[in-house]
């Protein structure tokens, strides 16, 4: 059965949380004073999305020492040292802001996604269903997509998959939930519907050293050598010290 590495911050996981964190910045942040803890906040998330973390880092600490018992700011450090790879400091900022906010959808999400994947997976799953049912959500498909990949790492790939299912049924294009589809399919030996899903993945994502993996060995098991190569090239190429590149090079 297929391995997912909670502990790696790669495309399927961190582009999702990081979105979850700007959607609920984009909901509450209103222009106001240049020194504002909301400007600082909506910079400093900005910041990170582009991977200039030390600078996102500045900016949400200067939002903090402003508002120090805002749980839109604790979320986004907490998200910060999970990048940071920091968990204990990335948990004691999600602890208190679930209890300052203990509806707020992002929270739930952010937090939930943490526990599992640090092997906290009841917990995460309990976070991430409220998270899924809270009735302020409009973005469900987020929660069901990390509750889904919780239960990948309780071995309940049948469950795993209804989640994934469920949050397509609400955003059919969800790239996330797609490529966990076709790592699904193709572990089940379901190699066409992989390739569709791969190639629903690509219509709204981009390529990563999952996608490109999964593409080359589905590709292999339905014979297209040519379509295989051309992914295992284009993965030594983008991505020569992922841990799939590495695998291709032994």
């Amino acid at each position: 059965m297929q391995q997912h590495n909670f502990s790696s911050w790669s495309a399927r996981i961190g582009a999702f949380a990081l979105v979850a964190v700007l959607s609920a910045c984009a909901s509450w942040f209103e222009k106001g004073p240049e020194d504002s803890a909301d400007v600082h906040l909506q910079l400093g998330v900005r910041y990170i999305g582009m991977d200039k973390l030390e600078i996102g880092k500045g900016h949400l600490e200067r939002a903090l020492a402003k508002e120090p018992n805002n749980p839109k700011i604790l979320n986004a450090m907490a998200f910060l040292y999970e990048k940071l790879e920091k968990p204990k400091e990335a948990k004691a900022y999600y602890v208190k802001a679930i209890k300052l906010a203990p509806e707020d959808v992002s929270i739930q999400n952010n937090y939930g996604h943490f526990l599992c994947e640090h092997k906290q997976y009841e917990k995460g799953l309990e976070m991430l269903t409220a998270a899924a049912k809270n009735r302020l959500n409009d973005r469900e498909w987020l929660a069901l997509t990390n509750a889904g990949i919780c239960q990948l790492g309780l071995g309940q790939k049948q469950k795993a998959k209804s989640y994934f299912k469920q949050a397509l049924l609400l955003d059919e294009t969800y790239a996330p939930a797609l490529l966990e589809m076709l790592k699904i399919s193709y572990g089940s030996g379901e190699y066409w519907p992989a390739k569709a899903f791969l190639q629903r993945y690509l219509s709204v994502g981009n390529h990563n050293p999952d996608s490109l993996w999964f593409g080359m060995q589905t590709e292999r098991a339905l014979g297209n050598d040519n379509e295989a190569r051309q992914y295992e090239t284009i993965l030594l190429e983008k991505f020569p010290l992922s841990e799939q590149a590495q695998k291709v090079a032994r």
